[in-house]
């Protein structure tokens, strides 16, 4: 009897099933495993609705709901093609086509995003997001040609097939990471209605003086429960957790908290959950500041600036309370979602948001500190630390320019990855070739002085090629970032060349090259810039000082030299009176250096050359009187006699040496 009573109960509940089931509102049961977050399931039940289904609106709302769930759960791909059915089926929302345009994006297909971005913009002029977007790929695809010069690489011994991300660093030495990951092994059995895929569990890895990483490990069960933990942090000691569990309420809604514990020995504690707001399971991604004071985080409580935002509380030990939350303001959070923040020891706040202007999916931005709890400055750490891909969860090995990030681009294991970053060393070069100015001949043995503003210097000399070289890697040849530096090139019978080079303000590494020509001054007339006079007039006019200024700086930099300057003039004129006049105006440049300029006078020379010297025209011609009085021209013939009337010098000698201060006397 009891047997056929228990048959009979059995067979009551199957036909309960079987009319329950016919009666049954799949669109309904979707939107309530949807409005949970629970998106793998609803996207079932959204395709059997679906398949239920006779009216084309709904139809085209199912489809956009499906392609909302693809979306939320980060399956970009998928979510795009059911878009483009719904717009096809003639949603009437033309939200759906910008959301294809972001996807668009976060595949990196910038110029077909652009295309659904303006088709947006048309179906909805009002909506500045279109331009934003737009502005955006521009702006991708000029970082994608000039990528900063970080480092970026995944890290295969961390990384599974699953999702792996949030790295943070779990002792003071910086040896030990913990993780969170949805790899097989983890507390919870069974398969997440939100992704479809294992609980996460949070995770630690250790490293080994080698610098090899130790296979992953679970934490013990007090941290890992059978939901799903997510993003965590630790104290400056080290010997507190902040960390995030997800799980499903009494309403079966799923909903995020901040849990809190702290170490008991080598375990941790039990947890609890922090008080954040009225509805503290919509927080997630605890940050903690360098004085333990500040927890910032992520959530989509109200108050924010739309869609998931930056929040912090403070903590005040007497009351041992948290403070009610403050949202982080516009210019951090946007109508976009701002999450995964974390706080650097010198105060920058670090974070990943797809409402400012991006690569596509999540990018990771920085703001500087402005103030006790308040950052402003917002920058895009760009490519490579950025992708089209979701770019976020960084950490920072201490004040060191390295540590980790996530990324799901290519090139890892699969889903999100842990990869490395680091800033390599700025390394920088200077090569060149000295040359003869007059033979074009190249210079062997010339020295190359390299002089620098941190106080360092380099010698060299050039080889039988006539090149020289400061290498970044050759002994005390090392040229330093945010230097600026003076070279010096010097040869025996030449005059000194000088030039400058500097490395500050440079942000990536760079190879400087620089050619030098010589001048030889024995048996070598130098000419100077032109310096004209009034008419029978000696007098220097103020405006051909600099001219002489080219003479004051080569006997400056050549201490040693005596130097005869000379002045020329035309044929015009008599003999005599060219004489006595260039003879003067010689005289005038001689005392302006010897006068206003400092040169000692036992280094330099007046001489005038009146008409007898006539300097050389085009094809090698004297430009005698007669050849002058030959040209067709009034104009042709004033330009020769402009280029006779002239000022050069000669190098007489290179011993001078100054007198002591006895001999002065």
């Amino acid at each position: 009897m009891k047997v056929i009573r228990i048959i009979g109960v059995f067979a009551l509940l199957a036909v309960f099933s079987l009319t329950v089931n016919a009666q049954k509102n799949y669109k309904q049961e979707a939107d309530m495993a949807f409005n949970g977050f629970k998106y793998y399931k609803a996207i079932k039940m959204y395709k059997k609705a679906y398949t239920k289904e006779s009216k084309k609106e709904v139809k085209s709302e199912i489809l956009f709901q499906i392609a909302e769930c693809y979306r939320n759960k980060h399956a970009g791909k998928q979510a795009a093609v059911w878009y483009n059915k719904a717009v096809k089926a003639k949603y009437e929302n033309p939200i759906a086509i910008y959301h294809v345009a972001n996807i668009y994006k976060e595949q990196g297909k910038y110029e077909e995003a652009i295309v659904q971005f303006n088709k947006y913009k048309a179906a909805n002029p009002s909506d500045k997001r279109a331009d934003a977007g737009i502005k955006s790929c521009e702006l991708a695809k000029k970082w994608l040609d000039e990528p900063t010069r970080t480092v970026v690489n995944p890290m295969p011994l961390l990384n599974s097939e699953d999702y792996d991300f949030s790295p943070v660093f779990a002792d003071k030495k910086n040896m030990e990471i913990y993780f969170t990951s949805t790899r097989q092994g983890s507390a919870g059995s069974g398969v997440s209605d939100i992704t479809g895929m294992n609980f996460a569990d949070i995770y630690r890895s250790k490293r080994d003086r080698k610098g090899k990483w130790s296979e992953p490990v679970v934490l013990n069960e007090t941290i890992n429960s059978p939901t799903s933990e997510g993003s965590s942090c630790l104290n400056k000691k080290r010997n507190e957790i902040y960390f995030t569990r997800c799980e499903v309420k009494k309403d079966g809604v799923a909903g995020c908290g901040i849990m809190k514990a702290k170490k008991a020995g080598q375990k941790w504690g039990e947890p609890e959950y922090i008080t954040i707001a009225d509805d503290t399971m919509k927080v997630r991604h605890p940050a903690i500041s360098p004085d333990d004071k500040t927890l910032v985080f992520s959530a989509n409580i109200e108050g924010g600036q739309g869609g998931i935002d930056l929040w912090y509380i403070t903590y005040d030990k007497k009351a041992k309370t948290w403070s009610k939350p403050t949202n982080l303001g516009s210019e951090i959070n946007t109508p976009g979602n701002e999450a995964f923040p974390y706080i650097r020891e010198n105060g920058e706040l670090y974070f990943s948001s797809n409402g400012h202007s991006g690569m596509g999916g999540l990018d990771i931005f920085k703001a500087t500190s402005t103030g006790a709890n308040q950052w402003g400055g917002v920058e895009n750490l760009q490519v490579p630390m950025n992708s089209e891909a979701d770019d976020f969860g960084i950490v920072f090995e201490g004040d060191k320019e390295r540590g980790f990030f996530n990324t799901s681009r290519e090139g890892g294991k699969g889903g999100d990855d842990i990869w490395e970053f680091y800033l390599p060393p700025m390394l920088f070069s200077l090569e060149g070739v000295v040359k003869d100015i007059e033979s074009k001949a190249v210079l062997a043995n010339a020295k190359v002085k390299l002089i620098g503003t941190d106080g360092s210097s380099a010698e060299t000399t050039t080889d039988e090629n006539g090149n020289f070289f400061f290498l970044e890697n050759g002994p005390d040849r090392y040229i330093n970032p945010e230097t600026s530096y003076s070279l010096v090139v010097e040869k025996q019978s030449y005059l000194v060349a000088k030039g400058k080079e500097t490395t500050v303000g440079l942000e990536g590494s760079k190879k400087f090259f620089h050619e030098y020509a010589l001048q030889p001054f024995k048996d070598v007339v130098i000419k100077l810039p032109l310096i004209e006079y009034k008419t029978a007039k000696w007098d220097l006019q103020p405006q051909y000082k600099d001219s002489l200024n080219f003479l004051y700086d080569i006997m400056t930099e050549n201490p040693t030299l005596i130097i005869e300057l000379r002045s020329h003039t035309d044929h015009r004129g008599s003999t005599a009176a060219n004489q006595k006049l260039s003879q003067k105006r010689a005289q005038s440049c001689v005392d302006y250096l010897v006068k206003e300029k400092g040169i000692h006078p036992d280094r330099i020379k007046a001489k005038g050359m009146g008409e007898n010297e006539p300097i050389k025209g085009m094809g090698g011609v004297v430009l005698t009187e007669k050849f002058i009085k030959s040209l067709k021209t009034k104009e042709e013939q004033d330009a020769a006699l402009q280029r006779n009337r002239r000022t050069d010098f000669k190098v007489i000698g290179d011993d001078f040496v100054p007198p002591t201060a006895e001999e002065v006397k």
